[in-house]
């Protein structure tokens, strides 16, 4: 699943310098202050408040995911395990939704960022727990590749060795773009016949597909903790913290689900 949320038009940070790939920060007005304030109503973005909004998405998704992975019985000797796909797809749809809401209202990302965390991970811990009792080991597998992808890549952004330009982005946009216009003619296609089987068989061209769209999902990181970094040189308003959680947390779902995939492919090698 691609990151929808954080562009330079959603953050509005449209005053990009075309010459140096660089930006330069707009005046801004600070509000007078005849009192104390709410962080809503007159803080500002910061990176320790983002990083806070982020570990508490993903602390609700853990929550959401467990209950929902607890819920789901055991399958028989033998039998697999019976799926809630009602769960699933209303999951699905409920946490779509609050990304559109998220990304079309960036003020309303603290309401619908929990939102979509608790109805991801309904859709994880029912998916996880399919992969779990197919692929012993996997889903912890799946979530320490994950954490540690997110760390080289936060590593390799601050040291610079990534940097993200207009030319970078477009790349990575247009590649995101790409694979989704390439699943809904797939998923098109499999209405009427059969999806393209790489998507899903073990075959080594298969398994390249994986690692393409995980490393998609990877860069996509980078992209997000640029963005971050300029909304909070920028003094963005308090809110856009949880806006930009939001966004890196859609990332991290869709880079465990890629993982998930390749190790089930790896696996069936």
């Amino acid at each position: 699943m691609a990151n929808p949320l954080l562009t330079d038009k959603a953050m509005g940070l449209g005053n990009l310098n075309k010459q140096n790939d660089s930006w330069a920060p707009p005046t801004v007005t600070q509000p007078i202050n005849d009192g104390p304030v709410s962080r809503w109503d007159g803080g500002v973005m910061t990176v320790a408040g983002t990083a806070s909004a982020t570990m508490m998405l993903l602390v609700l998704i853990l929550a959401s995911a467990t209950v929902t992975w607890l819920s789901i019985d055991a399958p028989a000797p033998g039998a697999l395990v019976q799926i809630p796909f009602g769960w699933v797809i209303g999951g699905f749809i409920i946490g779509f939704i609050a990304v559109l809401v998220g990304s079309f209202k960036p003020h309303l990302a603290r309401i619908a960022g929990p939102i979509y965390a608790l109805a991801e991970g309904v859709v994880l811990g029912a998916i996880s727990r399919a992969y779990s009792e197919q692929y012993n080991g996997i889903v912890l597998q799946a979530v320490g590749a994950t954490l540690g992808v997110f760390v080289v890549m936060l590593l390799l952004y601050r040291s610079r060795i990534i940097k993200v330009t207009d030319r970078t982005r477009r790349i990575v946009m247009g590649a995101m773009m790409g694979l989704m216009a390439f699943y809904l003619v797939s998923f098109i296609i499999g209405m009427f016949g059969s999806m393209p089987s790489f998507i899903h068989d073990a075959s080594p061209m298969g398994i390249a597909f994986s690692l393409f769209v995980a490393g998609l999902a990877a860069f996509n990181l980078a992209l997000d903790f640029d963005m971050i970094e300029k909304g909070v040189a920028n003094k963005l308003p308090a809110h856009m913290e949880w806006f930009c959680a939001l966004g890196v947390v859609v990332t991290l779902v869709w880079l465990y689900l890629e993982i998930l995939r390749l190790l089930s492919k790896l696996r069936d090698r």
